[in-house]
């Protein structure tokens, strides 16, 4: 198996991850006036349990930062994410964490 390999699919508003050259899961979002919001996130049943959710999740977070983008996680796997990843909590607005529960 090859390392996991994380893209912008830009034209379906969502960063899929591959495994193999196989999708493996993918993370919708909408673009607008210098935000992300993540909107759902689902990987594929057969590639449960190998941490590709996480990896999924920091990579598209990663693209965020560079971009100067600040994130807006409808989504629960992503909210939840960034719970347990307090180094990420800066790009979500702060007006906006208590809203969403961060």
């Amino acid at each position: 198996m090859t390392e996991p390999q994380v893209l912008d699919a830009a034209g379906s508003s969502r960063f899929e991850i591959h495994v193999d050259d196989k999708l493996a899961g993918f993370a919708v979002y909408r673009l607008g006036h210098g935000r992300i919001s993540f909107i759902h996130t689902e990987i594929d049943d057969a590639f449960a349990g190998q941490g590709l959710g996480g990896k999924l999740v920091r990579a598209a977070l990663d693209a965020a930062r560079t971009r100067g983008l600040a994130v807006i996680p409808q989504c629960p796997f992503v909210r939840g994410w960034i719970q347990k990843h307090a180094d990420y909590l800066d790009l979500v607005p702060e007006a906006e964490r208590a809203h969403i529960g961060l």
